[in-house]
């Protein structure tokens, strides 16, 4: 009778052991269900940066304003008759009467 108590408390100790620590255990679950979280937040900041991009290519399409307006700050293009002035700064620590 005793092997038969001792059979069956090792067979359940190696029952919990798997249950908690083993493949498909307690712990991967908890660490599947936190890399779901992590998808999905991406997916979030991914879904709002898409929405915004999507409203620059309506604004691309729906008029030029937009596309003059990129074209001067990212190119530094410039329209007919308009004159481009460029102001640098001077370096610090050097001066112009030296």
């Amino acid at each position: 009778m005793r092997w038969l108590l001792l059979i069956l408390l090792l067979l359940l100790t190696g029952l919990q052991y798997r249950l908690w620590w083993g493949e498909g255990g307690r712990l991967e679950l908890r660490r599947l269900q936190q890399q779901a979280q992590d998808f999905e937040r991406e997916n979030e900041r991914l879904k709002a940066r898409n929405a915004e991009l999507a409203e620059q290519i309506m604004d691309l399409r729906a008029g030029n304003t937009v596309l003059e307006q990129r074209a001067r700050e990212e190119l530094g293009l410039t329209g007919k008759d308009e004159i481009f002035f460029q102001f640098v700064e001077p370096k610090a620590g050097k001066n112009s009467g030296e």
